[in-house]
């Protein structure tokens, strides 16, 4: 059965520091367009194919999204194709800001 592990945005921003996380944002062009995760790589849900993810080269991947909703959904969708992402970024960008992390406009 799937499963997904909620990661605050504090170990996400620490393990994209380290180079342990692939981030894949999963919000549309006209969300990204405004405002996006820093070192994040775009693959629209709308669009989303698990298997046209970039080689995460031995790092995490790690779905995000505006609020934690999508990125559980490109989650489940991945490991029903028989990928091993089972995490995601709880509270999305929300949570990135209110966690006082920086974003590119």
């Amino acid at each position: 059965m799937a499963t997904v592990h909620d990661l605050t945005p504090e170990d996400v921003a620490r393990g994209l520091t380290e180079g342990r996380i692939l981030l894949v944002d999963v919000r549309e062009p006209n969300e990204t367009s405004v405002e996006s995760y820093p070192d994040a790589v775009l693959m629209p849900l709308s669009t989303f194919d698990p298997a046209q993810l970039p080689d995460p080269e031995g790092r995490q991947v790690v779905f995000a999204c505006r609020s934690g909703k999508r990125s559980v959904t490109a989650s489940l969708a991945a490991q029903e194709r028989g990928f091993p992402y089972d995490s995601h970024l709880a509270g999305g960008i929300i949570g990135w800001k209110a966690a006082g992390l920086p974003t590119r406009s």
